[in-house]
This record gives structure tokens, C-alpha cells and sequence, in this order.
């Protein structure tokens, strides 16, 4: 018996054009591990008391901080711009009042909820520290 015909496959498929966007769209995935863990350490800080908790809060204050937040902001950015750009084309066709409804519709509807959340969260968070 003959064995199975097994493709060659480049060790950098990834780095391709038709996959690249969506390699990256999944590492942003990190980008969310390392904001939960800014944000378990400072749990942890606030349990161990108030000197740890004002040592993360200065950390927080820090240039190193400050440009770990500015990538995280980057890559959620990316992260739901592509999330909203593929979701038209993983969904049944969308049909209102006997109307197809265009996928950029869909695309710009979800980035426009999505930023309109974000800027409630944002207000929110700035009444609630004054």
C-alpha cells in the first residue's frame, strides 16, 4: 500500500499575503493576555495592601506603561476594525423590508456600536472618578 501524498508546506505560510491579516487579527489575542495581566496584578496589589497598590499605581504612570497601553490600544484597535470587516462575509445574507443590506453597511454599523460603547465606557469612567 502506497502511503498518503503529504504537500510540502513553506514554514512561513503565515507571512503570505491571503493570511497575513488574519495572523495578525489572532496575535492581537496577546495584546488582550497582557492587558488581563496589568489588570490581575493590580487585584493582587490591592490585596497586599495599600504600599503595593500605590507601587502598581505608579507603574501604571510610567513611560514603559503608558507605551504598553498605546500598542494595546493599536492592536484592539486593528482587532475590531477586522472583526467588523469579516463579519458580513461570515453571515446569511441580511434582508430588511425585502432589501439586501450591503456588508460595508454592516461593517461601518458594528464599528460605529463599538466606538459609541466605547466612548460611553470612557465618559462613565471619567464621571465616576471625579
Amino acid at each position: 500500500m502506497r502511503p498518503p501524498y503529504l504537500r510540502a508546506i513553506d514554514p512561513h505560510w503565515w507571512a503570505k499575503p491571503p493570511y497575513l491579516a488574519y495572523t495578525l487579527r489572532e496575535a492581537t489575542g496577546i495584546a488582550i493576555v497582557a492587558y488581563a495581566l496589568v489588570l490581575l496584578i493590580g487585584v493582587i496589589c490591592l490585596a497586599l495592601g495599600e504600599n503595593a497598590y500605590e507601587g502598581w499605581l505608579g507603574f501604571l504612570a510610567s513611560r514603559w506603561s503608558l507605551a504598553l497601553h498605546a500598542m494595546i490600544l493599536i492592536a484592539m484597535v486593528f482587532h475590531v476594525w477586522t472583526w467588523f470587516a469579516i463579519m458580513p462575509k461570515t453571515m446569511p445574507r441580511l434582508i430588511i423590508g425585502g432589501y439586501y443590506v450591503e456588508p460595508r453597511l454592516i461593517t461601518a454599523a458594528g464599528i460605529m456600536v463599538a466606538a459609541l460603547t466605547s466612548l460611553l465606557l470612557l465618559l462613565i469612567a471619567l464621571m465616576i472618578s471625579q
